[in-house]
């Protein structure tokens, strides 16, 4: 996630070492955002072409001007990476999404989508409580929060938003429903503010709406379940070799990352997974260890990439 007003990839030369792209080869960029992890792969490597994914209608024009710089050598659909696990996903021109010497998933928002203020995604600035990846699908969030049964408020704020206040911050949200306050950030945020103890928002070092407008917009898209069924889709599309990376940015994407590898590798994939190793299948080799964090330079021209981890698996 870039730092604001200016599309700084994260973890850049880092993804790039581990994909190493080759002459001709063929690449996924599941999160186009900017394009800066695509048009770095383009860069690095004379003939390589990039099948990217993108559901935010904005990525189509950054998209355009990136292929008129590449010509024939990008192609963007304009629709949410899980499409990769359905029949059709492959492009109308009938080329493949196969066989590919690499993938990258960046997940979470992008620079633009958080510095859009129309996006609704922060409540640094007002504006309507929208927070959909696709403003073409689904409902804005405000309007979601005015009718959604209870506990779907309860599944965004307690298990998507990990609030430790959730009760609290749940009942106020249903309080204020009717008010107008649900309709635009700054409202909203002070809705859920006001409902978490003084104590517990003096001992925090961010705002206290945080974790609820996370909470919030992962369940509006459908985060989650999305990186479940686009990771494995992506996976089998590799060619034996091939490198899959993953950027994630909090807990909850990091643990489906994490798990799949291990499954992947032939690894228990918690502590209560006892399986004998002859009943674990291998189908990759771990190429990170333990995750790859920012270095202090990195964060503090990026200040967003803080919370940004990168795991890697090659394909056996």
């Amino acid at each position: 996630m870039p730092a604001t007003g200016q599309h700084q990839p994260v973890l850049l030369n880092e993804v790039i070492a581990l994909l190493s792209p080759r002459d001709n080869g063929r690449y996924l960029d599941g999160t186009f955002g900017g394009g800066g992890h695509t048009r770095a792969i383009l860069e690095a490597a004379t003939g390589s072409f990039v099948f990217a994914f993108d559901r935010d209608p904005a990525a189509a024009a950054r998209a355009d001007r990136l292929a008129r710089e590449f010509p024939g050598r990008i192609q963007l659909t304009n629709t949410d990476f899980a499409r990769l696990a359905e029949p059709d996903a492959d492009p109308a021109d009938g080329s493949a999404i196969a066989n590919l010497d690499g993938a990258l998933f960046d997940l979470g928002l992008s620079s633009f989508q958080l510095d859009e203020t129309g996006r609704g995604f922060s409540f640094r600035t007002d504006a309507p409580a929208d927070m959909r990846m696709d403003p073409r699908s689904g409902i804005p969030a405000g309007a979601w929060l005015e009718t959604a049964p209870e506990e779907e408020i309860v599944r965004a704020i307690r298990n998507y938003g990990e609030e430790p206040s959730w009760r609290r911050v749940t009942r106020a949200l249903i309080a204020a429903r009717g008010s107008g306050a649900l309709a635009h950030t700054s409202s909203l945020a002070n809705v859920i503010a006001d409902a978490i103890p003084a104590r517990e928002r003096r001992a925090s070092k961010i705002h206290p709406a945080t974790r609820s407008f996370q909470g919030i917009r992962i369940f509006i898209n459908d985060e989650l379940a999305s990186i479940e069924r686009a990771l494995p889709a992506a996976f089998a599309r590799l060619a034996p070799g091939g490198i899959l990376c993953v950027i994630s940015f909090h807990s909850l994407e990091d643990r489906i990352v994490k798990t799949l590898f291990r499954r992947l590798c032939g690894q228990p994939e918690s502590a209560a997974d006892s399986r004998p190793q002859q009943f674990r299948d291998k189908h990759a080799e771990p190429l990170t260890r333990k995750p790859i964090v920012p270095g202090d330079d990195e964060i503090s021209a990026n200040p967003r990439s803080r919370s940004a981890k990168l795991r890697a698996i090659k394909k056996l």
